[in-house]
């Protein structure tokens, strides 16, 4: 690994420095031991830490609400542009952004292993939230004898306070979102309202996002900040596919893909999604027949190829992994480096089918297309569709197209 970019004060790096590392998954219950370390932290150090977890990107919070002088590891493109805390400590000094790229010489191993290894070389000290023995820090930690494990096992069966039995206040939830959206962390949220970690986490959830499609969101924020959409004149984004619902009604757009965009006159679309791990079969967890169908329909229709993007592993704004596939009928997708993203989905975009002009070949495929509609046509043509004959259906009857039954379907106040 290498150091590509800095942002902020770099002479935090020229200080003692302690590592704060953690598993990805780790326990409710060891939130308090973390941030009691975070308070009691020496100012004349500092705290190295990544954002790469819920753990992680809460300890980071805490850091900085506490003033701790800090810096901040991530791979790849620093994200949290709009950070108030970072914002302020950025301003104030008192953090350092370290934005590290992988070297040739590193291989193919996982970014953030690779990651872990090149920290621990040039801190002084680590200090452990939860380790889970069967992860990958707990190698990389073998040999290193300045560690500080923060919990032990009688820690991890701890069951946390007792939960107030009370419902929230309005005054609680208003000061719960104030706090929140100053991105204070959940440690600032538990001293100012004194409820449990757990309770807090669970509130923030109900008040702002199903966790579902958060995840999805923040995977698809991540799939086009990859492919440069801002940065790059040739790249457009056409349509972005909302996931909104309401119970048994879907909008028809939602069976769409997430994305469709245009490269250099070329449009394609993508469905994107992100998994902790890697489904067993994917024909059953991501790609069902129905939905092959409607993307293979989908990809007809509008003359344009449809990719899936799967993230797996990490979290959905940096995932560990990158597959995508072209052919839906693939046993297995191809694993891609993120950074070549635009590049790999560029070469597969096949060359448009060029579209013979005129009205002739229209008319080869629906006899009565231009032709006028009589009166009759009309009486039977809403007799059938309120009957449940369906478009395509009332194509072939008619030897009319799509849009022109639809176009008379509205004329006639049907739809």
């Amino acid at each position: 690994m290498r150091i590509a970019r800095t942002i902020g004060n770099k002479e935090l790096w020229g200080r003692e420095k302690t590592l704060f590392l953690t598993s990805r998954k780790a326990p409710m219950g060891c939130y308090e031991k973390v941030f009691r370390w975070v308070e009691e932290f020496d100012r004349w150090q500092c705290a190295v830490c990544f954002n790469t977890s819920e753990l992680e990107e809460e300890v980071l919070k805490a850091l900085l609400v506490c003033h701790v002088p800090t810096v901040l590891v991530v791979t790849g493109k620093f994200r949290n542009t709009y950070n108030v805390q970072i914002e302020q400590a950025l301003k104030e000094d008192r953090l350092l952004i370290l934005v590290l790229q992988r070297e040739e010489s590193d291989g193919n191993g996982y970014i953030a292993r690779l990651r872990n290894q090149w920290v621990i070389g040039q801190v002084q000290h680590i200090v452990c939230g939860y380790i889970n023995p069967n992860g990958s820090i707990f190698g990389l930690l073998a040999g290193h004898n300045d560690v500080t494990h923060l919990l032990d096992k009688a820690d991890l069966r701890a069951a946390e306070a007792i939960e107030k039995p009370y419902r929230w206040t309005v005054a609680e939830d208003k000061r719960l979102l104030r706090m929140f959206y100053e991105d204070m962390g959940i440690h600032a949220i538990h001293k100012a309202i004194g409820r449990p970690y757990s309770t807090i986490y669970r509130r923030v959830k109900s008040l702002t996002m199903n966790d579902e499609l958060l995840k999805g969101r923040e995977f698809e924020d991540y799939v086009l900040e990859l492919l440069g959409v801002a940065d790059n004149d040739k790249l457009t984004l056409k349509e972005w596919r909302g996931d909104k619902s309401l119970p048994g009604i879907y909008p028809e757009g939602n069976s769409n893909p997430d994305l469709v965009l245009e490269y250099d006159g070329h449009l394609f679309a993508i469905e994107c999604k992100w998994r902790s791990h890697m489904p067993q079969d994917i024909s059953k967890e991501l790609l069902p027949p129905a939905r092959v169908a409607l993307f293979e329909r989908y990809a007809k229709e509008r003359h344009m190829p449809v990719y899936l993007l799967i993230g797996i592993g990490g979290l959905p704004n940096d995932p560990d992994v990158l597959f995508i596939m072209s052919d839906f009928k693939s046993p297995m997708p191809n694993i891609i480096q993120a950074e070549q993203l635009l590049e790999t989905i560029t070469k597969l975009i096949p060359a448009p089918i060029k579209k013979e002009r005129g009205i002739r070949p229209l008319i080869e495929l629906y006899p009565n297309a231009y032709a006028p509609w009589s009166m009759e046509d009309d009486k039977l043509l809403g007799q059938l569709y309120e009957n449940g004959k369906t478009i395509d259906e009332l194509t072939k009857l008619f030897g009319r197209n799509s849009g022109g039954i639809k176009y008379r379907l509205r004329k006639l106040n049907l739809i």
